[in-house]
């Protein structure tokens, strides 16, 4: 898993929220959630970046086998498996 960002199209990107993905290569866990969220992108319109835990010491260490972790505005929403309601709850309390 490369670092990579995605902002949902149409949207100007400093508009949005930004949400992140802390996980690693070869994680199924980490795909699905992915996949959730870029299904979902569209409709709550925010910008998904992508970070491989493996491609920094600090964040391996502070992750080690706790991902994907998904991440906004500096609060944990949710890890391991994809949480569509704290999602949902993290939108309705910043817009």
């Amino acid at each position: 898993m490369a670092t990579i960002s995605s902002a949902p199209p149409g949207d100007k990107a400093a508009e949005c929220p930004e949400l992140i993905v802390y996980g690693r290569e070869h994680c199924h866990l980490c795909e699905d959630m992915i996949a959730a969220l870029k299904e979902l992108q569209a409709r709550y319109s925010f910008r998904l970046e992508m970070i491989d835990v493996d491609s920094d010491a600090g964040l391996k260490s502070r992750y080690g086998e706790r991902v994907p972790v998904l991440v906004a505005g500096g609060q944990e929403i949710c890890h391991y498996h994809f949480d569509v309601i704290a999602l949902g709850a993290y939108f309705a309390k910043i817009r």
